[in-house]
């Protein structure tokens, strides 16, 4: 059982920036990957960035060169900087771990095991 707790949304004007946390414990694995999705009202949950056991990202292109996801191992913990935040980023925020190694991360949902309650992001203009 893998437990993740997110922290960090809140609101923000258009350009802002927000930096989310996820708190990770219980059988977490060191070689899974992990992510960070989205969804917005009325629509579907979608990836916005992810990161392997090897370190390697990938991002959605809509937040390429704003967003950067980082990992601390030794706290167990997942980021997400969020930069020049826009008013079409406001969504809910989940955190995610694919329970099993995992090299090569992607943004399919059923990859990931774990998910945790999500924190709110609204960026108003």
């Amino acid at each position: 059982q893998v437990q993740l707790v997110e922290s960090g949304g809140g609101s923000v004007q258009a350009g802002g920036s927000l930096r989310l946390s996820c708190a990770a414990s219980g059988n977490t694995y060191s070689s899974a990957c992990m992510g960070w999705f989205r969804q917005a009202p009325g629509k579907e949950r979608e990836g916005v960035a992810c990161i392997d056991s090897a370190g390697s990202t990938r991002y959605a292109d809509s937040v390429k060169g704003r967003f950067t996801i980082s990992k601390d191992n030794n706290k167990n913990t997942l980021h997400l900087q969020m930069d020049s935040l826009k008013p079409e980023d406001t969504a809910m925020y989940y955190c995610a771990h694919s329970r099993k190694p995992c090299v090569g991360c992607t943004f399919r949902v059923l990859n990931y095991k774990d998910w945790g309650q999500g924190t709110q992001v609204t960026v108003s203009s």
